[in-house]
C-alpha cells in the first residue's frame, strides 16, 4: 500500500526533521494505533529517542498522511 502526504504533512515533516522513511517505519511498526476524528487514525512510535505521532486516513489503495507530530 502506497503512502501519500498532504501539503500540511509535508510542511510539518520539514519543520520537525522527520523523513518519509521514519513515517513509513511508524506506520508499519507503531507502538499503538488509536482511532482519531472523522475516521482517521493515529499511529505512535518511539524512534531515535523521540515520540512520533502520525495522523492518517486509510483509503482504498493508499494511506494518506494528514499530519506528523
Amino acid at each position: 500500500m502506497g503512502i501519500t502526504y498532504t501539503g500540511h504533512a509535508r510542511k510539518r515533516m520539514r519543520q520537525r526533521g522527520i523523513t518519509p522513511e521514519e513515517v513509513s517505519f511508524v506506520l508499519n511498526h507503531a507502538d499503538y494505533v488509536k482511532k482519531s476524528f472523522e475516521g482517521r487514525k493515529e499511529a505512535v512510535s518511539h524512534l531515535k529517542g523521540r515520540s512520533i505521532k502520525i495522523v492518517y486516513a486509510e483509503e482504498e489503495s493508499y494511506i494518506k498522511v494528514i499530519t506528523v507530530m
